[in-house]
């Protein structure tokens, strides 16, 4: 039995690349998402070509009303990153049923740890398991400064 909540009624959510509407996700991070502020879209289409795409759409339409992508070695490790739900749709559980469709769809693999960094939507992810590292001292990490250019 499934603890992840399903979608409200009339979204769909896939895994399929090929439906990801690559035009306006680029948009909603590279304008709305504070991680990804300006955010060059050749940067963003190499990010997705390495990772597994995620998204959530209107079964009627087709238009695409979330999106996700993993980093992954498909077999350890997974990283959760560019979360984002479109604001026309916010608050109605897209976003808590999407993340629990994602990490239910790396539980095959045999992925041991699937990491996300938020500053703001903690309580979404604690619904479905996340929590704070237990040792964060043992993590570390190395940030590049940006290229002059």
């Amino acid at each position: 039995m499934s603890d992840t909540p399903g979608l409200p009624e009339g979204y769909e959510f896939s895994a399929d690349p090929a439906r990801v509407d690559v035009g306006r996700v680029h948009g909603w991070l590279s304008a709305d998402a504070y991680w990804a502020i300006g955010r060059r879209r050749e940067q963003h289409e190499r990010a997705m070509a390495s990772s597994v795409n995620f998204g959530v759409y209107e079964s009627t339409s087709g238009r695409q009303v979330a999106y996700a992508r993993v980093v992954t070695d498909h077999a350890l490790f997974a990283w959760l990153a560019d979360v984002y739900v479109d604001p026309s749709v916010r608050g109605g559980g897209i976003g808590t049923a999407f993340v629990g469709r994602i990490r239910d769809h790396l539980r095959p693999l045999g992925v041991r740890r699937l990491l996300l960094a938020t500053r703001d939507a903690h309580g979404v992810y604690e619904k479905l398991g996340f929590r704070e590292l237990d040792r964060p001292g043992e993590w570390m990490i190395h940030t590049f400064a940006p290229e002059a250019g």
